[in-house]
């Protein structure tokens, strides 16, 4: 049996999150699997994994996938995954508030004072 470290998909449409785990390389990818070792969110730049079972199935002949390779590397390291910077993103425009002028406000309290009496 040729156990792997792979990723599996989890989340909505267009919001991957995925799990690192531990599966017999012949199951489909979100399919059954033996352990959950970790977590990886693309879209936060997220990850968080359990080096010390990582080393322990490693040990039993686990292969891990390029991309959890990669995950557990900058793990080891102790650094976090790198943002690259937006690209075409805009910021929304203020809203622009316009005070009235201080003539209408005074008309405006004036017309209130007629009705009311």
């Amino acid at each position: 049996m040729a156990v792997k470290i792979r990723l599996t998909r989890k989340g909505k449409k267009n919001a991957p999150v995925y799990r690192i785990v531990v599966a017999d390389g012949r199951s489909p990818r979100d399919g059954k699997f033996i352990e959950v070792i970790g977590m990886y969110n693309p879209r936060l730049k997220e990850e968080k994994i359990d080096l010390e079972k990582v080393e322990k199935w490693v040990k039993n002949g686990a292969q891990p996938s390029e991309t959890v390779q990669a995950i557990i590397k900058r793990a080891q390291e102790g650094r976090k995954l790198e943002v690259a910077p937006a690209k075409n993103i805009q910021a929304p425009a203020p809203k622009v508030v316009e005070e009235a002028p201080a003539e209408v406000a005074e008309e405006t309290e004036e017309a209130v004072a007629e009705a009311a009496e």
